[in-house]
């Protein structure tokens, strides 16, 4: 049986991470969610917990009637101050695999330098389908609830992920000046 990592910093869960994960299950039998940057919240880039990531792929993946939940595996995994070792540190976390699915070209370059096989994701319309553009509509008050599964939007909702989002961009922004 094959098994395989499909890593990345669900900040927030999209539709696009839905689609990369039904592509992954075409090549492979198991698939390990790796929460990257686990360590990371209540920052601009990173506004949700690990915690709330984890709630918001396992929802909306029990949700999805294409995808075995019973197949998947989810990891929150900290970032090290050591590039070179981080790849290490996944490797004592997580069961054995034999590729890693990722569009982050540094991850890949990462283990692709040991010999691990890197296969890169189909970006399904990556323009609205990016934790970085979804969390800029909900900074400029622009409609963003269509790019993510229901579970995920219920999950921000619940946590008032929205005036999260803007109150630490406001914090971050004042300290700059």
């Amino acid at each position: 049986m094959s098994r395989a990592l499909f890593i990345g910093r669900f900040q927030p869960f999209h539709l696009g991470h839905i689609a990369a994960i039904r592509f992954a299950f075409t090549k492979v039998d198991e698939l390990i969610i790796v929460i990257g940057s686990s360590q990371a919240s209540y920052e601009p880039d990173n506004p949700f917990t690990a915690g709330e990531r984890l709630s918001m792929i396992k929802d909306s993946l029990n949700a999805d009637s294409i995808i075995d939940c019973k197949k998947t595996l989810i990891i929150p995994i900290p970032d090290t101050n050591i590039h070179s070792t981080w790849t290490h540190t996944v490797d004592m976390l997580v069961p054995q695999y034999d590729a890693v699915f990722t569009n982050n070209a540094f991850t890949g370059y990462l283990f692709i330098q040991r010999n691990i096989m890197v296969i890169e994701p189909k970006l399904v319309n990556r323009v609205h389908f990016s934790g970085t553009e979804i969390r800029r509509r909900m900074l400029k008050n622009i409609k963003w609830t269509q790019l993510v599964p229901e579970q995920t939007l219920k999950i921000i909702e619940k946590i008032n992920g929205v005036d999260r989002v803007k109150k630490i961009s406001n914090s971050f922004h004042h300290k700059k000046i």
